[in-house]
């Protein structure tokens, strides 16, 4: 029995397909999620001794899905997309062009238009080897990730393959968590669902630590006081986005916080130093009259990767997932692929420096935001960034805005920016609370890009699309009343 006893026979049938091939096209999305979803699919299938080939795309599209139906391979194993452009896809599979393998996480595809957008119905493209949580009940945004599934599958793999791995694949647990925790996927901070068996299955095989511990991003690298400069998830008064304010907190905790005149990172601290930190941190928040709903999430459950050293990105699941979106978001998709399997010399040095560069972008990103503010729908709101912001980041950097001072966090938003003189990139980004009283942008995206000519898809909580230049106006309206529509705002 895998770590998803639900997707088994998905999963053992998948497997058995990939088996019988003499050679398999990979092909994944762009993302963390994506990256290590090829990278635990591909470490599978050499395991397998199955020969395979990677490729990678920013979407899955009719012209994307042509060119990889144009490379001839008779079997092609999309993961991280494909459930999204089954209908497409199928299309090849029944003219011969090629046999899809899919695990994916994403909402399935219809024949034809979707329920909602033309009040008829509709039924699931379907294809015989699709592995998808959704199609057996688990939430697709919140339970498993791509990574995820594709964890599933190389578990499946170790079974049916001529070779068995070590411990069944589950050393590939690890990244699938980086997966699940770059998409998004925590729930107050946390795994659950799916994710929680492949958790267990990664300290087993003691590739994983699931622990408690402070919730900042950048614990395993970044130094004490930018720690909490930078901290602006729970802003404290007095500290976040104030480095002279952070320096003064610790130095009125009267521990040894540097080492050779330099400040230590908190994977350097003791349990003792971090217990003490963690405490003052909390007590000042209380001070400052930060909500006890924000305070608590200060502390919370963590994922670190125990094989990788401590004081690197690698070692903490967040930061790993940060490494990753740093270098497919600037085409250097085949850095974060060779980082997840294994490469921790010339693939890592690079990486760091993409890091650098992608930390960089997001702050000039999320200040162009706020210099020029967003513009406010009855149900939505919304930014063009043109070409000032990278299309591959734009949805990053509109996640990073919400609830920022003029950006309201009871409304989605949607982020405009320029892909080329004849397309228009849009992401979407909303909150659980939002998700919670029906907010669902994968339809969103869908069905608004297909009234203007486009497509779109994704997650309830995030979503993309591709539009024609010159509608975004138009895309604007129908998403406002496609929201309105799903929060019962329609007077």
């Amino acid at each position: 029995m895998g770590p998803v006893p639900d997707l088994d026979d998905a999963a053992t049938a998948c497997a058995q397909r990939l088996c019988r091939a003499d050679r398999v096209l990979l092909a994944s999305h762009i993302d963390a999620d994506g990256l290590t979803s090829a990278a635990v699919a591909s470490l599978a299938l050499e395991r397998a001794g199955i020969p395979f080939e990677v490729v990678f795309k920013k979407q899955l599209d009719e012209t994307e899905i042509a060119s990889i139906a144009a490379r001839e391979y008779d079997t092609v194993l999309f993961t991280d997309f494909g459930s999204g452009q089954l209908d497409v896809i199928s299309e090849h599979e029944r003219a011969g062009d090629f046999e899809p393998v899919i695990a994916d996480h994403h909402q399935p595809a219809v024949d034809g238009q979707s329920p909602s957008a033309s009040g008829t119905e509709s039924r699931a493209a379907e294809t015989e080897f699709h592995l998808n949580p959704l199609l057996v009940g688990l939430d697709g945004a919140s339970e498993l990730s791509g990574a995820g599934a594709s964890y599933v599958l190389a578990r499946a793999l170790a079974e049916v393959g001529e070779t068995a791995p070590p411990d069944g694949n589950r050393d590939l647990a690890g990244l699938a968590v980086v997966g699940a925790v770059g998409d998004m996927q925590a729930v107050d901070g946390e795994l659950v669902g799916a994710n929680t068996g492949i958790v267990e299955e990664g300290v087993a095989a003691g590739v994983l630590e699931e622990g408690t511990d402070l919730t900042l991003y950048g614990k395993q690298t970044r130094p004490l006081p930018k720690l909490l400069e930078y901290a602006t998830e729970v802003p404290i008064p007095g500290i976040s986005n104030d480095e002279a304010g952070a320096i003064r907190f610790l130095e009125s905790l009267g521990l040894d916080l540097k080492r050779s005149g330099e400040w230590r990172t908190w994977a350097d601290l003791t349990d003792d130093e971090r217990q003490t930190v963690a405490s003052a941190l909390v007590q000042r928040a209380v001070e400052r009259g930060v909500p006890a709903d924000d305070i608590q999430t200060l502390i919370g459950t963590t994922y670190t990767l125990t094989e990788e050293p401590t004081g690197t990105e690698l070692r903490d699941a967040s930061e790993f997932s940060t490494l990753l979106n740093a270098t497919a978001r600037y085409e250097r998709a085949d850095v974060g692929l060779a980082v997840c399997r294994g490469d921790r010399e010339a693939a890592l040095d690079r990486a760091q420096t993409l890091l650098s560069n992608h930390r960089r972008n997001l702050s000039e990103g999320l200040t162009l935001i706020q210099e020029r503010g967003v513009t406010h729908e009855d149900n939505v709101q919304w930014f063009d960034a043109g070409s000032a912001i990278r299309e591959t980041i734009v949805g990053i950097v509109a996640g990073m805005a919400l609830g920022t001072a003029g950006v309201d966090a009871d409304k989605p938003i949607l982020a405009f920016a320029s892909k080329d003189d004849d397309e228009t990139k849009v992401s979407s980004r909303g909150t659980g609370p939002l998700v919670g009283r029906g907010l669902d942008l994968s339809a969103v995206m869908r069905e608004a890009a297909r009234s203007v000519g486009g497509d779109g898809g994704g997650h309830d909580i995030a979503a993309g699309a591709t539009v024609p230049a010159g509608k975004e106006q138009a895309f604007v309206d129908a998403a406002d009343e496609i929201v309105a529509d799903q929060l019962g705002n329609k007077s």
